[in-house]
């Protein structure tokens, strides 16, 4: 006799257990840990939190009222980037969210930079590009507005840039620090290329690689190159190469750098 099979409980073998344990964090509980106590400045910094790109002149035009202009920036605009870029390493805000608030932060800047004789000073010249051949530059242009919002000056050379015309940038402008992109493994073969070519030009320039193609031991498979695992990572090593770190100094003090292993 034929008895009916039980019927299979699906929901245990298609649960995800990685979302299930994750920690789901609000905008608003992260602005409560972060966001600068002093009200003026906070004000700033919730404009570009919340991307509130059409109000975020008026904001800052009242702020540097009470405030220098230096430090609307450094403690209103730029912390408020700080906190998205948090919600963007918790996989609370997309890549939607970090372009719009890095316009309200853009837009703000350039209000508060204009009350500051001679501009706001840089910390240094960065170049970024994502590999010869490869198309995707997503995870670039998010490196890039964290960089920008960390106060450094950034050379965008775009996607798909041959490997001599990086080098013949990097010549040129003599960088800080160069970081490259490859999301395809057919592509990231270009880091190694460039570090090659940079050496023969006697470039000592730091040469980060970055992307889903790319791991830490690839990375460091190749002189001059150190590994950014995400993008809020850069600038902290990028701070640490105008400390006087050199490309070694990195590897060897990676995990500490980006917040541990």
């Amino acid at each position: 006799m034929l008895t009916k099979p039980a019927e299979a409980d699906f929901s245990i073998v298609l649960r995800r257990y990685d979302i299930e344990q994750q920690v789901v964090v609000t905008p608003e509980e992260m602005a409560k840990k972060m966001l600068p106590k002093d009200e003026v400045f906070r004000k700033v910094a919730e404009e570009v939190l919340y991307m509130r790109f059409k109000t975020v002149g008026p904001s800052v035009a009242e702020a540097i009222k009470a405030r220098a202009p230096l430090d609307v920036i450094n403690n209103g605009l730029v912390a408020g980037m700080e906190v998205v870029a948090k919600l963007y390493a918790e996989h609370v805000y997309y890549l939607p969210e970090i372009m719009m608030a890095a316009k309200t932060m853009e837009i703000g800047i350039a209000i508060a930079e204009r009350q500051v004789p001679g501009g706001r000073d840089s910390k240094g010249t960065v170049i970024m590009h994502a590999a010869e051949g490869d198309p995707h530059d997503i995870g670039k242009n998010i490196a890039a507005v964290m960089m920008k919002s960390s106060g450094y000056d950034v050379v965008d050379l775009g996607r798909d840039v041959p490997v001599s015309d990086l080098v013949a940038e990097t010549v040129k402008v003599k960088p800080m620090l160069v970081t490259g992109t490859a999301l395809m493994t057919t592509t990231m073969t270009a880091f190694p290329a460039e570090a090659k070519l940079f050496r023969e030009n006697g470039i000592e320039t730091p040469l980060m690689g970055c992307g889903g193609a790319v791991n830490r031991d690839f990375a460091n498979s190749y002189d001059l190159g150190i590994y950014s695992e995400k993008a809020p990572q850069t600038p902290k090593i990028a701070d640490k190469i105008r400390e006087g770190y050199d490309w070694k100094k990195i590897r060897e003090e990676w995990d500490d750098i980006v917040g541990g292993k």
